[in-house]
């Protein structure tokens, strides 16, 4: 219950800020609506919630890093947006609504991603919570994760081997960089705006989490879209297998699929269980992901 609660308390900071953003009127209105039709479709908000959390359990406080979590969510949103289109994974649905590219046309959408992610380093470069240097920072941490070196090298090489025989190798290369990425700019952007400096070993454990996370979690949502229902997922199930996709889930049986999750799992726990003085938030955050139904 008390970890319950508190992840309450960050997802009402979140959605509160979140839900400000993009109410501007004009020339562009529609453009706005677009954005926040997909940035208020709901969600779990793990990236942002990670952010926040990474400072409080450096700093005791979530509110410095606010800014950088809507940033990150800001950022995950534009991927969804550009991931579902029909250039890429061609979906109708997510979050249990219409793709924005669905309701707005695909030239809208593309605008709406494009503009997402730009506002995404706007909100960092101007935070008034955290100080220039650590804004510069943190701008470095999210561009890192989502250029061609993260994100978009992800979904490259998902594309590109679209259809082709992929190795396990193959595999967690896609989802290090897809997946993995944003995850651990998420937990290193709650340490950028930490008003206590983290320590090396902290700095190290949270990209060690990340890491675990990430796979524990492409895992989890492999085995999801083989098991679950589109009501319950609120996306498409069977699209990986449709598209053509190797997955976690095509190169192994649900049953070690689910060991692996758990074997990743207890392996982001050990990271930040003596890494930080308070971490068992984040340890019961990737327990509760491991055995997600959505």
């Amino acid at each position: 219950m008390e970890f319950q609660q508190e992840y309450q308390t960050g997802l009402s900071l979140i959605e509160k800020e979140l839900s400000g953003c993009f109410i501007e009127t004009g020339c562009s209105e529609r453009l706005w609506e677009a954005m926040r039709y997909s940035l208020l479709a709901g969600g779990k908000r793990i990236r942002p919630i990670l952010t926040l959390k990474f400072c409080q359990a450096v700093c005791g406080e979530m509110e410095p890093a606010l800014d950088y979590a809507c940033a990150v969510e800001m950022l995950h949103t534009y991927s969804l947006i550009h991931d579902d289109m029909p250039c890429m994974d061609n979906d109708d649905l997510r979050r249990g609504k219409p793709t924005c590219h669905r309701k707005y046309g695909e030239w809208l959408a593309l605008l709406a991603g494009d503009a997402l992610q730009t506002a995404a380093f706007e909100r960092i470069a101007g935070s008034r919570r955290t100080s220039a240097e650590a804004n510069g920072r943190a701008c470095g941490v999210l561009a890192g994760a989502a250029g061609a070196g993260g994100m978009c090298a992800g979904q490259y090489l998902d594309m590109v081997d679209e259809g082709r025989t992929r190795n396990l190798e193959q595999l967690i290369q896609v989802h290090t960089l897809k997946t993995s990425a944003l995850l651990k700019a998420a937990c290193l952007l709650g340490l950028t705006a930490s008003s206590k400096e983290p320590s090396a070993e902290q700095w190290a454990a949270a990209e060690r989490y990340a890491q675990e996370l990430g796979l524990a979690f492409q895992i989890r949502d492999d085995m999801l879209d083989v098991q679950s229902t589109t009501e319950e997922l609120g996306k498409p199930v069977g699209s990986d297998t449709d598209n053509g996709k190797v997955t976690f889930a095509t190169i192994y049986s649900l049953e070690e699929c689910a060991r692996l999750v758990e074997e990743h799992t207890r392996l982001a726990e050990e990271s930040v269980a003596g890494a930080f003085e308070d971490g068992e938030f984040l340890c019961l955050l990737a327990k509760s992901l491991a055995f997600r139904k959505k």
